[in-house]
């Protein structure tokens, strides 16, 4: 029963629409601008930097909340620890992607995703982060970084479980491998603007 109501929590937790929000306070429905996408990417490109950090930092907020905190309730049904946290955390991705408040349409689900595993296994989270850095300001595009980001996160979970002294339960393992594929998947329509070299970027923004 507390695995549920913590499933609940954690899905309405991730369906907080913050670009959204955020761009109504600037009367800017974000949906009608840029990519459309609903999420910390199109906030800065529409409504500039401060509004995308704000949103970003906000939306990791609540993937961390989720999995470090919501999952405690979770928890208290017996639950593992570390399957309530992949339980709860999973839940606010869901809730990111398909947020019941804007017709089940939300973001990609990157940075609650990064929230939820900083919660769980942070390492891994700090080793993606600088791929995702060295991808995006060699490319300057967002979905290049966030795809790189992505493709990190299994490998970097195996081969730190592997050849250091850390040691993560397979199911984060497994936990990373169905994200980096989700991930993957929410990016889809970004791949084929890749392939097809139309993909939007900051350089393009800036006339470069």
């Amino acid at each position: 029963m507390w695995a549920i109501v913590a499933g609940i929590v954690g899905f309405f937790l991730g369906s907080f629409p913050t670009a959204y929000l955020v761009g109504r306070l600037h009367r800017v429905d974000i949906r009608k601008h840029g990519s459309g996408n609903v999420g910390m990417t199109n906030a800065w490109r529409v409504l500039g930097w401060r509004a995308g950090i704000s949103v970003g930092i906000v939306d990791i907020a609540k993937g961390y909340l989720a999995s470090a905190w919501v999952s405690k309730l979770a928890a208290l049904g017996g639950l593992v620890p570390v399957y309530a946290g992949i339980l709860c955390g999973a839940a606010a991705i869901l809730g990111h992607v398909f947020t019941p408040w804007l017709g089940f349409r939300g973001g990609k689900g990157v940075a609650t995703g990064a929230g939820v595993l900083l919660g769980l296994m942070p390492l891994p989270v700090a080793i993606c982060a600088l791929v995702f850095v060295a991808a995006f300001l060699s490319t300057w595009t967002v979905s290049v970084g966030s795809l790189s980001a992505a493709a990190a996160l299994p490998l970097s979970v195996f081969l730190l479980d592997r050849f250091t002294g850390l040691s993560f339960e397979p199911a984060l393992l497994w936990l990373s491998v169905a994200l980096t594929a989700f991930v993957f998947w929410t990016h889809r329509a970004n791949i084929r603007r890749l392939l097809r070299g139309q993909e939007l970027s900051f350089r393009k923004r800036r006339g470069q």
